[in-house]
């Protein structure tokens, strides 16, 4: 059963206890909480009518408490024996019962199964209400119980859970006096989404440590935070945690995605809930290869400061039997329990190029069907970005709206993208003033580089940059224009080698996809604005529909 925050969350369990449900299974890491929160309802009178003493077990104490003289208990028959014979209102919280269940393989205890089946009866019809809670961080259940347990969520905390762990250390560090605060309270709810998907002493471990790193807290601690989340996903094998300091700038065109990628930051905040805006989806970025639809990937992440994970569709398929569904839910499970976060796919084509076959017995389209109905449905603000080279190979499924908020094509660069582009690698790499020597990283040269570079796209436009430093390199010497010309001229780009390929990507993208190049950069004009520039054959045929954001 899941629920949508604390407070649904005692009421839900208040009723179960109430309505006298035998057994109950949480499956979470976070006993203490989930302790508290179960005394909390134990103890309310308005909430569950009969108060109840909560009684914990562990296979090494046995039964604790003030009853814990009562013979030994450590022996799962022996503790069910006891709660079958107490006589009063109670629940029963077993810890780590999961063990005598059935597991990877291994023979669940029979008798203890059978003895919790014979017990049901006697948990119903008791005169005093009594209740057993299995407490355990994973989910396993034994056929034979699976009509007699009901599971309950037990979630990660809510953002107004771990705002108060945050309020409170701030609170308390104010008085001392020890540690500088440096946050309003925008930065401050940044801070706690940026937690979300820790537990609370993850979260409480997190802002402790960001505090004394520097002797402050503020916005800039969002990294330490993203470092605590960065285990979670490791100890997944499954998706992969990118740190990446790319941003924005370190991208040559592409405007009109930009900007439409800019006016959809913090929306994952409350302050979109004023407009009632739901967080975005994600986008589909196809076009030709090289033409930075990764660089534009994991630049997002650090233009909205959020964790960026890569999922490998690779690693989602397995030799075992259903594995590779688990495999998905557990990956998707990830995301949505560190979100607000960005989901990561690259080359998604790839990935579900064999949906159509039956080679697999159908594993495939399984994968692909849960992936598609999580991303139709799915209300937690996990960003999605896919990358497509031969978008042809997608499924139409995929590509109707309601799955991604908007499809993008990226075409070869134009001029003025060409210019840009070799801006920033040359500002990237050109550092010492020896190298340097008299070379300008001035509009002429910028011209002159990107009129010898038509049909080029931005990787190659980057090796261009380093072979040119690499004949300066050998010969000990600054770089010239020269030498980036040379390289120029021996170049066979893409846009040659694939030219077939890339006139069918862009025949697809004229009528379904928004071109990622403004209109601004679509039309080369040189200096004069009067003639059009080298290469009008190519720009005049770009692919995607013209609409700017």
């Amino acid at each position: 059963m899941s629920v949508e925050n604390t407070s649904d969350r005692k009421r839900l369990m208040a009723n179960l206890f109430k309505a006298r449900f035998p057994f109950l299974y949480l499956s979470t890491w976070e006993e203490d909480r989930a302790l508290s929160l179960i005394r909390s309802i134990a103890a309310n009178k308005e909430l569950i009518k009969t108060p109840r003493k909560v009684i914990t077990w562990k296979i090494t104490t046995g039964i604790a408490g003030e009853e814990a003289g009562k013979g030994d208990t450590k022996t799962a028959l022996k503790a069910l024996e006891f709660i079958e014979n107490y006589q009063g209102p109670a629940i029963f919280v077993l810890h780590d019962f999961h063990i005598f269940f059935e597991e990877d393989g291994r023979q669940p205890d029979y008798q203890v199964i059978r003895k919790l089946r014979d017990i049901v009866s006697s948990l119903k019809q008791s005169p005093n209400p009594k209740n057993v809670v299995f407490l355990s961080p994973v989910l396993r259940l034994p056929h034979d119980l699976e009509k007699d347990i009901t599971i309950v969520d037990f979630d990660l905390p809510t953002f107004q859970e771990i705002m108060l762990i945050l309020e409170e250390m701030i609170e308390v560090n104010k008085q001392s006096g020890r540690i500088e605060i440096q946050l309003d309270e925008e930065e401050k709810e940044k801070l706690v989404k940026a937690a979300l998907g820790l537990t609370l002493a993850e979260a409480e471990n997190a802002f402790a440590r960001a505090m004394v790193e520097d002797g402050k807290l503020s916005i800039a601690d969002v990294e330490v935070i993203l470092q605590e989340k960065e285990q979670i996903i490791k100890k997944t094998g499954i998706l992969e945690f990118v740190t990446s300091k790319l941003n924005m700038a370190d991208v040559g065109g592409l405007e009109n995605l930009k900007r439409w990628l800019k006016k959809r930051n913090k929306s994952w905040l409350e302050s979109a809930q004023k407009y009632g805006l739901p967080s975005p989806k994600g986008v589909l970025i196809t076009g030709v290869p090289g033409c930075g639809k990764s660089l534009i990937s994991k630049a997002i992440s650090e233009m909205w400061q959020l964790p960026l994970l890569r999922l490998d569709i690779g690693k989602i398929f397995s030799g075992i039997v259903g594995s590779s569904e688990e495999n998905m839910r557990g990956a998707i499970q990830t995301a949505e329990a560190i979100s607000p976060c960005i989901l990561w796919i690259d080359e998604i084509e790839k990935g579900f190029s064999g949906i159509n076959s039956a080679g697999d017995g159908g594993t495939s389209s399984r994968i692909f069907g849960q992936f598609l109905t999580w991303m139709q449905e799915k209300e937690k603000p996990v960003f999605v970005i896919a990358t497509a080279n031969n978008i042809s190979s997608l499924p139409p499924e995929m590509l109707r709206k309601g799955r991604f908020d908007e499809i993008f094509f990226v075409d070869l660069p134009t001029h003025r993208e060409r210019v840009k582009i070799f801006k920033v690698h040359l500002n990237k790499r050109l550092k010492d003033p020896a190298v340097i020597g008299d070379f300008k990283i001035k509009k002429e040269n910028l011209d002159f580089l990107a009129g010898l570079t038509e049909g080029f796209v931005g990787a190659e436009i980057e090796q261009v940059v380093i072979n040119g430093l690499f004949e300066a390199f050998y010969e000990e010497r600054s770089v010239t224009l020269t030498d980036f010309e040379k390289i120029c001229n021996q170049f066979v780009p893409l846009s040659v080698t694939q030219a077939e390929q890339i006139k069918r990507i862009r025949d697809w993208a004229n009528v379904r996809a928004v071109a990622a190049t403004p209109r601004e950069d679509r039309v080369d004009y040189i200096e004069n604005n009067e003639e059009m520039s080298i290469g009008d054959d190519i720009n005049s045929s770009r692919g995607g529909r013209t609409i700017d954001f």
